[in-house]
Order: structure tokens, then C-alpha cells, then sequence
């Protein structure tokens, strides 16, 4: 069965009485041409800022990621300084150790001299190969921070692009919507407040779109199909009807 907006008997007489059903749809279905494009500039108000803001947040994950390279290169570098002074330890207690083998008197402390060297130059082999190691690492990690500083600054170029896009898209949509809300402010006092208040119930409800067309013998939204019985009652104009199926409000084209 149908639903209507005012099936008591006082509703009816008030809306047989004042103005037809037939005049306050036509009033509506303008109402809903103006409400499709209000609806439409509030989703982009909504929609555009969370667009940048994710590719904000894109953004500084590119941002963190340079930083935490930049941090690695520089965990390397003290590193390799510590290494270096270890090296330079090395070579000095080396130096030491052959100066002191002249003045040893005995052939035991000489071979315990000898292995202390030998025991050094091991070290300091181990120490060059890490130097060595570190410089290679060093290279990798300049060139990935280097990359890394070319994706930031591209990144970035294309964010205050699309920001100052945005930015711009959001002005004009914000404009836009005042003049669409004024328009429509202007068609308003047409409709019948009850009718009206149904009317904006659904609108808000089913995402800027109250009053369709029947296409098809179906609704023109969810395209439930209509019986019969339900497009004579949309025809008689003695009633507001709706779809069973997304309660939204139906019209006839032919038929305003």
C-alpha cells in the first residue's frame, strides 16, 4: 500500500481545500532540482578538506621516512668516527708495543712483546674491515636520504598544488551553496509546512534526494517496481505517495 502524507480526514480537507496535490509536487520536484545541487556542494565541502587531508598525511609519512634515513646516515657516521678512533688507537699502541721491543732484555718478554703486536695488528684488521664496511654503508645511505629528499620535494610541490586547489575548489563551492541556499529559501514559502516538513524528513534521511520520478512503472531510486493500484493513487493527486520499498516520495513526469 501507499504511504500518505496527511490520510486523515482533516488533512485531507485542508489540502483539498487550500492548494491541489498536483501543484505541491510540482513545487516540490523544483525544490528537489535545488536541493540535488545543495546536496551536492555540502558533500563536497565535506569530502574535498578530508581528500588533502589524506594526502597530508601521505605527505609526512614521506616526511617521517627522509627523517628516519637522515637519522640512520647519522647513526652511521658517528659510528664510523668511533671506528676511526678506535684505528687511530690501534696504530698508536702498535707504534708503542715496536718502540718497546728494543728495550726488552729477555727472549720471553721479546716473543710476549711480539704476540702483543701481533694481537694489535689483528684488531686494528678487524677495525679497518668494519671502516671499510662503514664506508660502503655511508654511500647507500647518503644516496637513499638524497632520493628520499627528491620524493619529499616533489611530494610536497604536488601538495601545495592540490591544497591550493582545494582551497580555491572550496571557495567557490562555499559561494555556490549561498546562492543555492538562497534560491531555494525564495521556493520554500510555496510549500505547505507539512508537506514540506515531510519533504526535508526525507531529504535528510536519504542523502539529498526526497521526491523521484516513477520510471518504468518503478521508482526512479531503487527501482522497486510499482503494482498497479499505486500509480492510479499517484494519478488521482489526492495524496502525497511513496515508495513501500525507500519511502521516498514519487511523481508522475506526463502527468505535472
Amino acid at each position: 500500500m501507499a504511504k500518505a502524507v496527511g490520510s486523515s480526514p482533516t488533512e485531507s480537507i485542508a489540502i483539498m481545500t487550500t492548494t491541489s496535490i498536483k501543484d505541491q509536487i510540482r513545487k516540490l520536484v523544483d525544490l528537489q532540482v535545488m536541493d540535488i545541487e545543495v546536496y551536492r556542494l555540502k558533500s563536497e565541502l565535506r569530502d574535498r578538506p578530508a581528500e588533502i587531508e589524506a594526502f597530508k598525511a601521505s605527505f609526512e609519512a614521506k616526511k617521517d621516512k627522509l627523517k628516519s634515513l637522515e637519522d640512520q646516515l647519522k647513526a652511521i657516521l658517528v659510528r664510523q668516527k668511533g671506528d676511526e678512533g678506535e684505528l687511530k688507537s690501534k696504530e698508536e699502541a702498535i707504534l708503542k708495543a715496536d718502540g718497546q721491543l728494543f728495550q726488552l732484555k729477555t727472549n720471553k718478554e721479546y716473543q710476549a712483546k711480539l704476540l702483543e703486536i701481533e694481537s694489535l695488528k689483528a684488531d686494528k684488521s678487524l677495525v679497518e674491515e668494519k671502516i671499510l664496511l662503514g664506508f660502503d654503508q655511508i654511500e647507500a645511505a647518503r644516496k637513499a636520504v638524497e632520493v628520499e629528499k627528491a620524493v619529499v620535494a616533489s611530494y610536497e610541490k604536488e601538495f601545495q598544488a592540490k591544497k591550493k586547489e582545494a582551497d580555491g575548489m572550496i571557495a567557490v563551492a562555499n559561494d555556490q551553496l549561498k546562492v543555492k541556499e538562497s534560491q531555494r529559501s525564495r521556493l520554500t514559502p510555496d510549500v505547505r509546512p507539512d508537506i514540506l516538513s515531510r519533504y526535508e524528513r526525507i531529504l535528510q534521511k536519504k542523502e539529498g534526494l526526497a521526491i523521484v520520478p516513477v520510471k518504468n512503472h518503478a521508482c526512479g531510486r531503487c527501482f522497486m517496481h510499482l503494482t498497479e493500484q499505486l500509480i492510479h493513487e499517484i494519478k488521482m493527486h489526492d495524496q502525497l505517495v511513496a515508495c513501500d520499498a525507500c519511502a521516498r516520495l514519487l511523481y508522475l513526469e506526463d502527468d505535472l
